[in-house]
Formats: C-alpha cells, sequence, structure tokens
C-alpha cells in the first residue's frame, strides 16, 4: 500500500534549498520539499510525505488526524518503517 505520511519540519537545509528535515514521531530524516517550492516552507510546517518528497502542505489538525487513522488502520508500524529508510544527510 501507498502511504502519505504527516511529517513536521524542523529546519531547511542551508545548503540544498530542496531538502528539509521532517520529524514524524520522534523520527527525524531528509525529504525532498521540492515539489512545494512555491509554499514557502519554514519550521515547524506540516507537510504530507511520499517516497521521500513533501506532496503537499496541510494544517496541524490535519496531520494529526492523519496520524491518528494510520494507528487506527494499524498503518502507523509500516508507515514509520517507510520513514526509517529515507536517508537523513
Amino acid at each position: 500500500m501507498c502511504l502519505a505520511i504527516p511529517g513536521q519540519i524542523v529546519e531547511r537545509s542551508v545548503d540544498d534549498p530542496h531538502v528539509a528535515i521532517v520529524e514524524v514521531s520522534k523520527v527525524r530524516r531528509a525529504i525532498n520539499v521540492g515539489l512545494l517550492e512555491d509554499q514557502d516552507l519554514v519550521a515547524g510546517d506540516w507537510v504530507l510525505i511520499h517516497v521521500g518528497f513533501a506532496m503537499s502542505r496541510i494544517s496541524e489538525a490535519a496531520a494529526q488526524e492523519q496520524l491518528r487513522l494510520l494507528a487506527m488502520l494499524g498503518e502507523d508500524e509500516q508507515a514509520m518503517r517507510e520513514i526509517e529508510s529515507y536517508a537523513i544527510r
């Protein structure tokens, strides 16, 4: 199953404007935010992540609801395995 996982941006890379560090359930990973370059993302913003790319910016309420639904469906462990595969730079 393909999952979109909510993550909160912790910091933006100063070396690469297409990279941000996000945190999902206390796990931090580097993701590509290049698809949202017109969004002016900053630390604290929430994004939906799929295969290492931020696909859209979402509200904190939507992120919390998505995380709750993943847990209800039993998909939260699979989501964490996917996040753990993203390399942190």
